[in-house]
């Protein structure tokens, strides 16, 4: 059996490739020569490469029982369910894309736990979601994420990215989102209206909280 790298292994091979400040080289075939990228070249460096961490840290919700999802839900978090049925949230994102969404399991799971029923289940909202969000005119493509650094309940997100804003495509559409205008909140709330309507539609459930 072929033996695994271990995170000392990997992080020592990208130390080897490191300079004296102990800087990577900006690898500018790669993302940063993408016509996709929002920053100009010149000047930009990459961050010195940070020792190897003693352990992963942890996250809000290791313990279930210190979880939010074992709090009642705040007002303000409630009024912003686009969508919901009895395993599953589906809560609207203040971000500066067309919409953006975070779905979240009523109960405390992880990504990497959920029982196969609600995997299955996940994989069919995921394709509902990102279906109903194309349906915009002011989006061209979802995307999905799920990072998982910060919070141990599972949250993959869904980001509306604009139509047509060629610029926006790929895996820098976050960097750019961030120095993008606010979007009125009327057209949001529409944008995610229509999103939650959808899903009544075709898996049944709860719509828009703000128009109950």
């Amino acid at each position: 059996m072929t033996r695994l790298e271990t995170a000392e292994e990997f992080h020592a091979r990208v130390a080897a490739a490191t300079d004296e400040e102990g800087r990577l080289p900006v690898a500018i075939e790669a993302m940063p020569g993408w016509d996709i990228f929002p920053f100009e070249l010149e000047g930009l460096r990459v961050k010195p490469l940070e020792p190897l961490a003693d352990a992963e840290p942890a996250r809000n919700g290791e313990d279930p029982e210190d979880c939010f999802c074992r709090q009642p839900m705040p007002p303000e978090r409630a009024a912003r369910l686009a969508w919901r049925n009895e395993r599953w949230l589906l809560a609207t994102l203040d971000m500066k894309l067309p919409v953006s969404f975070i779905l979240r399991p009523v109960q405390h799971y992880d990504l990497a736990d959920l029982p196969d029923e609600m995997a299955a289940e996940l994989g069919v909202l995921t394709v509902r979601i990102a279906a109903a969000i194309e349906e915009l005119p002011s989006v061209g493509r979802c995307h999905v994420g799920r990072y998982g650094d910060g919070g141990a309940h599972a949250h993959p997100f869904f980001f509306g990215r604009p139509a047509r804003m060629l610029q926006l495509r790929g895996s820098c559409l976050l960097d750019w989102e961030e120095n993008l205008p606010a979007v009125p909140e009327d057209v949001h709330l529409a944008n995610a209206g229509h999103v939650g309507r959808r899903l009544v539609e075709r898996v049944g459930g709860e719509g828009p909280a703000w128009e109950s």
